[in-house]
């Protein structure tokens, strides 16, 4: 199974930083017995990990080689590999860049490495024959992109950043079969590659007939891009038993 990472962005909401925002220093974990910072995109390399990837696509550009010496080639067993965007074109751009790697029957799971979200096995919780996204409720879902289902699960719409958001439901991760995400990186290509969010893109698949679904299964998501969201995930990670994160995945 592939996990991709759109680590390319600028970081403009939380500069000046003198280091890619990917590696900001969120709460801390034990290694060995030894408690260290933990740097916010770690808790999603963990994530994709328990949830079954044993290689992960790093997407940076070309400037971000701190990325590269931090994580080196392998992360708790899972080996990496290193894509670079060579200017931001948004995440439509940043996640299709890892679709020479991807074959027509590999899973694929997509996270963002600038946040934190519980439960820590979330991705576990997604099908594997099917676009699904893990859902979180927030309470600005006009922040984020808002998804409404049907009754049955089935997403109908995926509202980007609307201020009429009619779901207090986000997604935070979602997951697919490879020959999906091929089929979305065709249609990406085939609108001109238009879409800079996934969440357009992904509406204008369910108009053609395609099928994705909702799991609300998150209980808590974080966004650290911002300092106000910074602020939230230190004191997420400072509540009872998520204050650090173990080395059993390390």
């Amino acid at each position: 199974m592939w996990g991709i990472v759109p680590a390319a962005g600028r970081g403009s909401r939380i500069q000046p930083l003198a280091f890619s925002k990917e590696l900001l220093p969120v709460g801390s974990r034990h290694d060995g017995g030894v408690e260290r910072p933990c740097a916010v995109s770690e808790y999603l390399l963990d994530r994709m990990v328990l949830g079954g990837a044993d290689r992960i696509c790093m997407v940076i550009s070309p400037g971000k080689h701190d990325i590269l010496a931090y994580y080196g080639a392998d992360y708790a067993g899972a080996h990496l590999a290193y894509v670079v965007q060579p200017r931001p074109s948004g995440l439509c751009d940043a996640v299709f860049r890892a679709a020479p790697l991807v074959g027509p029957h590999e899973p694929v799971i997509v996270g963002l490495p600038d946040t934190v979200w519980f439960p820590k096995a979330g991705f576990s919780a997604l099908p594997d024959d099917v676009l699904s996204f893990l859902l979180f409720p927030v309470d600005r879902p006009e922040l984020f992109d808002a998804v409404v289902l049907e009754e049955d699960g089935r997403v109908r719409e995926i509202q980007v950043k609307r201020a009429d958001a009619a779901s207090r439901w986000i997604w935070g991760a979602f997951k697919m079969p490879g020959a999906v995400f091929h089929a979305l990186h065709a249609l990406w290509l085939e609108r001109e590659r238009q879409d800079e969010y996934f969440g357009t893109l992904v509406n204008s698949y369910l108009a053609a007939g395609g099928r994705a679904l909702g799991v609300r299964t998150g209980e808590s998501y974080v966004d650290t891009g911002t300092f106000n969201g910074y602020r939230a995930a230190m004191r997420l990670l400072g509540q009872g038993t998520a204050a650090t994160e173990d080395d059993t995945t390390r």
